[in-house]
């Protein structure tokens, strides 16, 4: 017998009697769970059995902003695509009953492979490898903004008239929500980008979150992806969006004192910079990006938005995990950024 070991927001003992109705053949009494180190914001657990292994999603605990954390949202989206050429996880059992663990969830099949998280995982990559990683981040992306949504089932996950328009109300709705303090240059950014809002191109569907740390990776280091995680935010309009969000990734997500909050692949000389995953992107698609910096400074707001919803959990102590000391900074430094990229400034 397993010992039951106390985990923020999971409750092993509840969950195992969830899984003994709607999964078969778990062993019974051997359910055990650890908290995956990385994600800031929706939490992610690993399960077993001793014979099989699952992942676990939930949402973060305490504060949770209107339509974010959408743990249905997710399961639906990554039960549409499986048999496409997007590669994602079996789902296996979706649950929004909160008398279970006091959240919705959904638990997935686990997926071997490795996540570039880190500089130290980065650097330890060759020119080769990096290169073929890069271009194959783009081609799963391409790949995802060509699937058709009434093929798979997905016609229903959004409008894509008045997409971006939306997107600007969501997000300022979205940092007010989250407000503990004033951050004057993201209420200002916010207005310069709805009064410059470019009419979008193509729909598809959206990712909301894509960027190398939320894909997984074949661990015998061909760089194939073997899966796409975090569809939380997925949707259906402006694909450039994911683009965008990409890049600014690739790019690195400082704080106002420049400190880096995350691993960034374009500063690695193995890798190509920013501006072959434009190229690319649009040499797969024929996209024209001639606007393209309106969507580097929304994503630049959206993020500081998200940030800021971080920030005002830690506030009231309901973050769970490391790496949550630079929150404060964060939305500031991304709010100017926003406004370089419209100016056309690198960052």
């Amino acid at each position: 017998m397993v010992e039951p070991v106390s985990l923020p927001g999971l409750d092993i003992e509840s969950l195992e009697r969830f899984f003994h109705r709607e999964i078969p053949g778990v062993a019974r009494g051997q359910l055990s769970a650890q908290l995956f180190a990385g994600g800031k914001s929706n939490l992610t657990y690993a399960l077993t059995d001793g014979r099989t292994e699952w992942v676990l999603r939930r949402p973060p605990l305490g504060h949770v902003l209107e339509t974010a954390h959408d743990m249905s949202r997710e399961y639906k989206v990554m039960h549409a695509l499986n048999g496409t050429d997007v590669p994602v996880p079996v789902m296996v059992a979706m649950c929004e009953d909160l008398e279970v663990i006091g959240a919705p969830f959904y638990v997935m099949s686990f997926v071997n492979g490795t996540i570039y998280r880190t500089q130290e995982q980065l650097d330890a990559l060759g020119d080769t490898e990096a290169g073929a990683l890069a271009e194959n981040l783009v081609e799963v992306l391409t790949r995802l903004h060509r699937v058709d949504p009434a093929r798979v089932g997905l016609a229903d996950l959004g409008r894509p008239a008045g997409f971006l328009e939306r997107q600007i109300r969501r997000w300022g709705k979205q940092i007010a929500a989250s407000h503990s303090r004033d951050i004057p240059e993201l209420d200002t950014l916010s207005e310069r980008l709805a009064e410059s809002i470019p009419v979008s191109a193509r729909s598809s569907i959206v990712h909301g979150d894509f960027k190398l740390d939320n894909v997984v990776v074949e661990p015998n280091h061909d760089s194939e992806i073997v899966c796409v995680l975090d569809w939380e935010m997925a949707t259906l309009g402006d694909p450039l969006l994911d683009l965008a969000n990409l890049v600014m990734w690739w790019e690195g997500i400082y704080d106002i004192n420049g400190r880096s909050f995350a691993a960034a692949p374009g500063l690695v000389p193995a890798f190509p910079g920013r501006d072959h995953l434009i190229q690319r992107y649009a040499q797969i698609t024929g996209a024209d990006l001639d606007e393209f910096p309106w969507y580097l400074g929304f994503a630049c707001l959206k993020l500081a938005c998200i940030f800021e919803g971080m920030y005002f959990r830690q506030t009231q102590g309901l973050t769970v995990g490391s790496g949550f000391d630079q929150l404060a900074g964060l939305a500031p430094a991304l709010a100017a950024r926003g406004h370089d990229v419209l100016r056309g400034a690198s960052r």
